[in-house]
């Protein structure tokens, strides 16, 4: 029976027992029961209380995974099977890994260890008045490095019912210590193999089976960015998302205001959820996959009530595991069909994001765009490119060569050795939480999950680019596509006394852009959340039975399908895109032009010819504040009006400021502040500023009583040259004569300040200026002008100046 070893006795101490339960665990004891079973404790023992629910169980400890190696003389050897092993041989690795579990799944457990996790069980099922299903998983840790993570590395089994059962899914798992990947995994990162004991966890299941369960994270996995909640969701048992099998809704919450009564969903994305992971009542296996009905596919799977109360958990989570230092969490849930109750099953800290550091702004920039082949969910923000290798399945990894691009269905922890040496990653399924994203962001590479087809499409052999520095959307292009990198240290910047803002367009690049040393948002475009995320004309929604063209139509039903009507969809986009800006620079204000098309531009969003007139001149005619109030448009900036009442009301994200463009009279500007009114936005109500953009002569020249009427001023240097000087921006003959530096543009510019500070308002610049001239924004600095709003990739420089400026 190999070395003599004491049994323990019921008196043992802690660190000799066989079998520990959850309540008698806690985070610190990750020596004990590996990471996963001690965090389970620890929500067990501080957050049950709190009214977080977590389904009971226990674990067997790290002694009692040494004492069964130890007491069937199987230690020696599988320490002989490992003098062998070359981690690095594919065929070395599938060897000893199969030989190494051969070993322990032949080796009965000593009697002693069997009673104790029978006896274990037998409790658990008595608490519950039945005999209990169970999910059974590997909590692996490190003799002397309790802190290490393993997770993911061995395997977990879900309903599991029966002693019997139970004490064969235990074994399994002691041998799954030794699956190819783990040994890998060991290898590479240098552990001692058998430093490394296993811990399995026993815990009542939830059934998820018959409702839904997913995966949340309590920080955006992407950016790092800390005030937002991800929470991912599909139908049946949560092992779907967590492997990457489908692709599930996402759902992303700002933290601050989310106990405050508001609403903060920022964003809801429907996943396809093809499948669904359930009980295998008839069969010979455990759980099964079974196709979830198109009904299903097509709606979301949480309420919002179900969304929030999730993310509030998170909070409470994260909250508590940040005692010492931030930590934010990577968590389990899953919500029981029967009662409809939601649990937490699974916490461990995130790993990726809260490792970054804050101080160098790496970005990287696609220099042009080619043949699109895959689009799916971006993971990181870079850029790989390499010879594409379509692996349709782990028999064929050995073909994979360092530097290519994996091409797959999916991913789950079975790829590490070659995920751990690809250039980048393409899957057909798979969200922001599943396998494949998680060791991207490990990596360090980028990744696009979900694509659906890439593995069809994309050919082995071919060159292609994997660009994640686009926004949301992750794309796989043709050919090996230029690109540069740039980093910047955000170490010790100096202050200044002028405030310096962004100008922002794109959503999807806010959290990431919320690191850039600022002091909030200039200018946030809606034409850019309209013209792509909306993509028709408000009027086409609201007359969407009346509109006569076929195309048009075909195209705003298929975006609006998911809406009981269509001028819904409009708020409800603008809302998030206004929100995902609001929420990323919160509390720092953020001023959000009203929108500003031109009417040749307003006819090319689906359904806009049929409301537009032709104008010669559009750059001059029905656009801005004059549409607003007018009776042909009026119902239309109505939605525009429920969208900003809905983030600054509804998500509590009150940091937001309507600015007012092309405003071309005080009168006009008073109609589109009574008409805002008449759209619940009333100026001073629950600290609503309202702005006006400083872009035509009559601005300065009334500048004192644009004032009554407005909060603060905006200079537009574009329209503002432009109409200083009498020509046309867009004209190529003219264009050597528009410079904003020019002398009367600058007066014009001087005036307004004096004026506006006479009368007690801030005043701004929002246009391209500052961005492209040094001088410029000196001369603004020595005008008195309170903020600056600049381009992202112009604010470290022109901050420098400023400082410079101001010590002057």
């Amino acid at each position: 029976m190999g070395e003599a070893i004491s049994q323990p006795t019921a008196g043992s101490s802690r660190t000799e027992q066989f079998v520990l339960w959850y309540e008698d665990v806690d985070r610190d004891d990750a020596g004990l029961v590996g990471g996963k079973n001690s965090s389970l404790g620890e929500l067990i023992q501080q957050l049950v209380p709190k009214e977080i629910n977590v389904p009971r169980g226990f674990a067997t400890t790290a002694f009692a995974y040494r004492y069964y190696v130890r007491v069937t003389g199987i230690d020696p050897q599988l320490r002989a099977l490992f003098t062998k092993l070359d981690v690095n041989d594919v065929d070395s690795l599938q060897r000893c890994g199969k030989q190494a579990r051969a070993l322990l799944l032949n080796t009965p457990f000593p009697p002693e260890l069997n009673e104790a996790i029978a006896s274990a069980y037998r409790q658990l099922c008595a608490s519950y008045g039945e005999e209990t299903d169970v999910a059974v998983r590997s909590s692996a840790t490190a003799e002397d490095l309790p802190d290490a993570s393993f997770a993911g590395q061995q395997e977990s089994y879900l309903n599991v019912q029966g002693e019997k059962s139970v004490l064969a899914a235990c074994q399994r798992c002691f041998a799954s210590l030794f699956t190819n990947r783990a040994i890998s995994y060991r290898a590479h990162g240098r552990f001692d193999h058998f430093s490394v004991a296993l811990s399995v966890g026993v815990q009542k299941m939830v059934r998820s089976d018959l409702a839904t369960s997913g995966v949340m994270f309590s920080i955006d996995t992407e950016t790092g960015f800390q005030n937002t909640a991800l929470i991912t969701a599909g139908y049946g048992l949560g092992e779907n998302i967590v492997q990457g099998a489908i692709n599930p809704d996402e759902y992303l919450v700002f933290k601050p205001t989310l106990g405050s009564g508001f609403c903060p969903i920022l964003d809801k994305r429907l996943g396809s959820k093809e499948m669904k992971l359930v009980y295998d009542t008839g069969g010979s296996k455990m759980t099964k996959n079974v196709p979830v009905s198109v009904r299903d596919r097509e709606r979301f799977c949480l309420s919002d009530d179900e969304i929030l109360q999730l993310a509030r958990w998170a909070v409470e989570i994260e909250q508590h595991y940040s005692r010492d230092r931030y930590t934010p969490m990577d968590i389990e849930w899953a919500k029981d069909g029967r009662t409809g109750e939601l649990f937490v099953v699974q916490a461990r800290p995130e790993t990726v994001q809260s490792r970054k550091s804050g101080n160098v702004l790496k970005t990287y920039l696609l220099k042009e765009r080619g043949e699109v082949l895959a689009t799916g969910r971006s993971i990181g923000e870079a850029i790989g490119q390499g010879n594409a290798r379509v692996i349709p399945n782990a028999a064929q990894m050995h073909l994979f060569q360092p530097g290519e691009v994996l091409v797959t269905s999916r991913t789950d922890p079975d790829w590490e050795p070659i995920v751990n040496v690809a250039s980048a990653i393409v899957t057909d399924r798979g969200g922001r939480t599943c396998h494949a994203a998680i060791i991207a962001r490990e990596r360090g590479i980028p990744a696009v999950v979900g694509s659906n087809d890439a593995s069809k499409v994309i050919q082995t052999g071919q060159d292609i680019t994997v660009s994640c520095a686009e926004g949301d959307d992750g794309y796989a292009y043709a050919g090996l596509l230029p690109y540069e990198i740039e980093e910047r240290e955000l170490g010790d910047l100096p202050r200044t006394r002028t405030k310096i803002l962004l100008n922002i367009a794109n959503p999807e690049r806010a959290f990431a852009q919320s690191v850039l040393p600022c002091d909030g948002v200039g200018l946030a475009r809606l034409e850019f959340i309209i013209a792509n995320h909306i993509q028709a004309h408000p009027l086409a929604l609201l007359n969407f039975d009346t509109l006569e063209d076929p195309i048009a139509k075909d195209q705003i039903a298929r975006l609006t399908c998911h809406y009981d009507n269509k001028p819904e969809y409009f708020v409800d986009r603008l809302a998030r895109g206004v929100g995902a800006i609001a929420a990323a620079f919160h509390p720092r204000p953020v001023i959000v032009r009203l929108s500003d098309f031109k009417t040749n531009e307003y006819a090319h969003l689906l359904g806009g010819s049929a409301f537009e007139p032709i104008e010669d001149n559009p750059m001059l005619g029905w656009r801005g504040a004059s549409r607003y109030y007018d009776p042909r448009y009026r119902e239309a900036f109505a939605l525009e009006c429920q969208g900003l009442w809905r983030v600054r009301e509804y998500m509590g994200l009150t940091n937001v400021i309507p600015m007012v463009p092309f405003c071309r009279t005080p009168e006009e500007g008073q109609q589109v502040i009574d008409e805002m009114a008449r759209n619940k936005l009333v100026r001073g109500e629950n600290g609503l500023q309202v702005y006006v953009m400083a872009e035509l002569p009559s601005n300065i020249v009334l500048a004192d009583e644009f004032a009554e009427i407005f909060d603060g001023f905006s200079i537009g240097s574009n329209d503002l040259t432009q109409l200083t000087l009498g020509l046309d921006r867009d004209s190529a003959l003219v264009a050597h004569l528009f410079d904003e530096r020019n002398l009367g543009v600058r007066r014009s510019i001087q005036s307004l300040i004096e004026t506006a500070k006479a009368k007690g308002r801030k005043v701004g610049i929002c246009g391209q200026a500052p961005s492209d001239y040094p001088e410029f924004a000196r001369f603004l600095v020595e005008a008195g002008i309170d903020s600056i709003s600049l381009n992202p990739d112009s604010v470290l420089n022109t901050l420098l100046t400023v400082a410079d400026a101001e010590r002057q």
